[in-house]
């Protein structure tokens, strides 16, 4: 399972189009252990760009402090699963925290 993280400062990025990078965490489902953290450059923040050029990347899952909901609706088209309204972690404790099932989530912040 392939999990994507925006980061920004070496944390949850508060709008996942604006971050400077994003995780793309690599996990063994059974052991709930991480395998491989890479970190690249998002491209352009446009609409439907991110959603497509994630999918290619292989992800399964997006980990978002906020979103928009016509972003949500491209990452599920993309057959991307959205999880909103995580709080400002590193990529590794929202991983491990969401493999456990104790990722806690609130509101989503984004309202667009």
């Amino acid at each position: 399972m392939r999990i994507a993280i925006p980061i920004t400062g070496g944390k949850l990025s508060a709008h996942f189009g604006h971050c400077e990078e994003f995780a793309l965490v690599d996990v063994n489902e059974q052991t709930k252990e991480i395998a491989n953290v890479a970190k690249l450059q998002p491209l352009a923040h446009e609409p439907g760009v991110l959603p497509k050029w994630l999918s290619e990347q292989k992800t399964d899952v997006i980990i978002a402090g906020g979103m928009g909901q016509r972003a949500q609706q491209l990452f599920a088209s993309n057959n991307i699963k959205v999880v909103v309204g995580a709080s400002d972690q590193s990529a590794e404790e929202l991983t491990s925290a969401y493999l456990n099932k104790k990722l806690e989530t609130g509101n989503n912040i984004c309202d667009h």
